[in-house]
């Protein structure tokens, strides 16, 4: 659990943090206010896939003991955290490069893809745990 909060903690300062950077590395460049880059995005990502959703993982833990498939938990927890990490650090390069009135690569593209897949299996992982915690507990309670 203690893992769980600290990585939630981590991505709110990661998710404040790059909504500053947003805010001043656009004033800073002079781009337009209101025009579409994906630093916006980040800070959004970071807070809700960071933050808010371990801090549910945390309360779902507390309830139903999900991490007690260990190596299933294991597997969710380390490629949920690669998966946001690809995929906000995507949405600053390329929202850097947008801001800076450079173009994108497809490379941007396919590394942003990989950091949704490794999000996609760790909601697998997840699920599959909770689906085995809910179980164990609806046969403790029929025992």
């Amino acid at each position: 659990m203690r893992r769980l909060f600290i990585a939630s903690f981590a991505y709110m300062i990661a998710g404040v943090l790059s909504g500053l950077f947003y805010r001043e590395f656009t004033k800073l460049t002079g781009f337009p206010e209101g025009q579409f880059t994906q630093l916006g995005l980040a800070h959004t990502h970071l807070l809700v896939l960071g933050f808010i959703v371990l801090l549910i993982v945390l309360a779902l833990e507390k309830v139903f003991a999900i991490s007690r498939s260990r190596r299933l938990f294991a597997w969710f927890f380390w490629l949920y955290n690669a998966g946001v990490v690809l995929t906000s650090a995507m949405l600053i390069w390329h929202g850097s490069l947008t801001v800076l009135g450079e173009e994108s690569t497809k490379m941007i593209a396919g590394i942003a893809g990989t950091g949704h897949m490794l999000l996609t299996a760790a909601m697998v992982l997840l699920f599959v745990a909770l689906g085995r915690a809910i179980r164990r507990d609806r046969a403790a309670v029929a025992a």
